[in-house]
């Protein structure tokens, strides 16, 4: 038999490196920047059209490339950061497998140019698919620049399943972040279609996360800091108070490189222990030094997963720092119960002497001066031939009631009225005015008392008897159904109602979040929401919709922005539809909360004058019932 095995030619072999290392414009993106940090760069500049599919390039005043290195650096596992396979375990650059140049070039048009500090002259190179279309001597200054063009031009079906520029650009804008907040000494700029969206100065952790997020993030960190033999533990955390229903905000660094951990992230949720409401995630962004020889990158394509030799200490030194710093700023509460701030002396009286207190005494006063009472006590007292007025008390209280004068107090109708006998005084009877009599047109008996119709079980469910049996609502299903229809019904059909509010509110997003807001706003508006002009870092909303509280408002909106993390869909419909979804889920009733009686009808009534009563909108069954006869089946066993 013939031989059958044969090597793959290096274009075909790139190509398929391509669909590990390339999956969107944002893998570019990561590649590039990441190769401009290792080139010792001060200044990046990263350019984009079209969210990455007509353009992605990258410009750095880094140590460039000779001649030989621009050549070579296309070629399958070519590479300058590891020479032996020991290098793996003690890697602190970002890149080492050197597939990245290679793959992409595979799969678009790339232009390089570089040039060294100490050479004249650059190199131009163009590459088309993995083929050399011409290399150049050319005038440049000293770095490197990447233009990445037409990506998946020779992979269509690649090119199809590419999201819209929205989503892509999101991805992009993640990839650009995770690099700019590990490397805050660096000067970035970002560009897209011609509007600079970034210009990030070289600044210490703090004004980069700052810089990149929002102004209003400043007050919401709380550092960390914890230097231990095995690891350095640095960066921020936020307060409790600003934790939001997405995971946006969370970031990961070891060794300046952005990493996913789930187990490192189940540390910080468990030293928030107690402090976040149910389903809220805090925003954080750490920033951990280990060994390099302690930890393996080398198992996924992207780079994003490590392995740690002792994740059980890293997750305790963790889970311990962030909890000492949320107490050290007051931001966790303490125990001591018994201690009232109140008490305290403040720090200025610590050195003051105590002073004798001033008292003033009017010798003039006189207590009787104005009391009537006791100015007859005493003329009936010196009457009587006493110097006391208790020696003659009978006198002066006969004296005293023979002088009462009449008043128009109740008092004067007790005067003269012998105590002794109060209690031999008969009671006469007493003849009152007949109540008012009222006719009725029924007897009591044939009034029947308004039974109650529907009971609510464990905060949970709502049971309504029916002819055949009784039905069991689930209350949040229900009104998830009743809000989804209403909210529907309002953005595609209806003009819906709006309340002014008397104080505008003021959001603050990071930018992304401001240009998924921007796209809904239209939306956003149909339900009801009244916006004013946007700022770059935060909205202004003045009118909300009736069924909305002025405190649901941010909660609506950041469960709006979670759903819709993935893209916005490009269908109208489809986006009315995911944005009344997402609102009825934010606003439904949740289980274990109380309903009247009037509520739990009101919810039973609305529910079956929907169009769809049978299901909510994530599909799921709101109610179910049961016959009589199923009953009498239970107790027929």
């Amino acid at each position: 038999m013939s031989s059958i095995i044969q090597l793959l030619p290096d274009h075909v072999a790139n190509q398929i490196a391509a669909g590990e290392v390339v999956q969107r414009p944002a893998s570019v993106v990561k590649e590039l920047l990441e190769n401009a940090v290792d080139a010792d760069a001060t200044d990046i500049k990263l350019i984009i059209k079209d969210a990455g599919k007509s353009l992605v390039q990258v410009i750095d005043n880094g140590k460039g490339m000779s001649v030989t290195d621009a050549r070579l650096c296309f070629e399958r596992h070519a590479t300058s950061k590891i020479r032996q396979a020991e290098d793996l375990f003690s890697l602190c650059t970002k890149g080492f497998r050197g597939e990245a140049l290679a793959s992409i070039a595979a799969i678009a048009h790339m232009e390089m140019k570089t040039k060294q500090d100490q050479e004249e002259l650059g190199t131009h190179i163009v590459i088309e698919g993995s083929k050399f279309i011409s290399q150049e001597v050319a005038v440049l200054p000293k770095g490197t620049s990447f233009a990445v063009k037409n990506l998946f031009f020779n992979i269509p079906a690649r090119r199809n399943f590419l999201k819209s520029d929205t989503v892509e650009f999101r991805h992009v804008m993640d990839e650009f972040q995770r690099v700019a907040l590990a490397h805050p000494n660096i000067h970035f700029t970002f560009y897209h279609n011609g509007s600079e969206m970034y210009n990030l100065p070289a600044a210490g952790y703090r004004q980069r996360i700052v810089g990149i997020m929002s102004g209003k993030t400043n007050e919401k960190l709380v550092p960390v800091n914890e230097d231990t033999e095995i690891i350095n533990v640095q960066g921020f955390v936020c307060k409790p108070e600003f934790a939001k229903k997405s995971r946006g905000e969370q970031f990961f660094f070891v060794n300046d490189r952005f990493i996913k951990s789930g187990y490192l992230h189940h540390a910080v949720m468990a030293a928030y222990d107690g402090l976040l409401k149910d389903g809220s995630q805090p925003s954080y962004f750490l920033y951990l030094q280990v060994p390099p020889n302690t930890i393996d990158i080398n198992i996924h394509p992207t780079k994003t997963e490590i392995k740690f030799d002792d994740e059980q200490a890293l997750y305790a030194i963790l889970r311990a720092s962030i909890k000492h710093s949320l107490g050290q700023f007051n931001v966790a509460p303490v125990l001591d119960f018994d201690r009232d701030s109140n008490l305290d002396t403040p720090y200025y009286y610590k050195d003051l002497e105590a002073e004798t207190p001033t008292i003033q005494v009017d010798g003039t006063f006189n207590p009787f001066t104005d009391d009537k009472t006791n100015q007859h006590y005493s003329k009936a007292g010196s009457g009587s031939g006493s110097g006391s007025g208790f020696s003659s008390g009978s006198n002066s209280y006969s004296g005293y009631s023979k002088r009462v004068e009449p008043t128009a107090s109740w008092e004067s109708l007790y005067v003269g009225l012998d105590l002794d006998n109060v209690e031999s005084i008969e009671s006469s009877p007493f003849t009152f005015e007949n109540e008012e009599v009222t006719s009725s047109l029924f007897n009591d008996d044939e009034i029947e008392q308004a039974s109650q119709k529907t009971y609510q079980i464990h905060k949970k469910y709502i049971v309504s008897p029916i002819k055949s049996g009784m039905v069991i609502v689930d209350q949040q299903r229900a009104h998830q159904r009743i809000l989804y229809e209403q909210f529907l019904l309002n953005m595609t059909v209806n003009q819906a109602s709006s309340q002014q509010l008397l104080f505008p509110l003021n959001l603050f997003y990071s930018s992304d979040e401001m240009t998924l807001i921007e796209e809904l706003k239209p939306s956003l508006e149909t339900t009801g929401f009244v916006f004013e002009n946007a700022q770059t870092d935060h909205i202004v909303i003045s009118g909300i919709p009736v069924n909305i509280t002025e405190s649901e408002v941010s909660i609506v909106i950041e469960q709006l922005l979670s759903d819709l993390q993935d893209g916005i869909p490009a269908n109208s419909y489809s986006q009315n539809d995911t944005i009344a979804k997402s609102m009825a889920k934010s606003l439904a009733v949740k289980t274990g909360s109380y309903l009247t009686e009037k509520e739990q009808d009101n919810l039973v009534n609305g529910l079956f004058a929907c169009k769809d009563p049978n299901i909510s909108p994530f599909q799921k069954p709101t109610f179910i019932t049961m016959r009589v006869e199923d009953i009498d089946k239970k107790f027929a066993l």
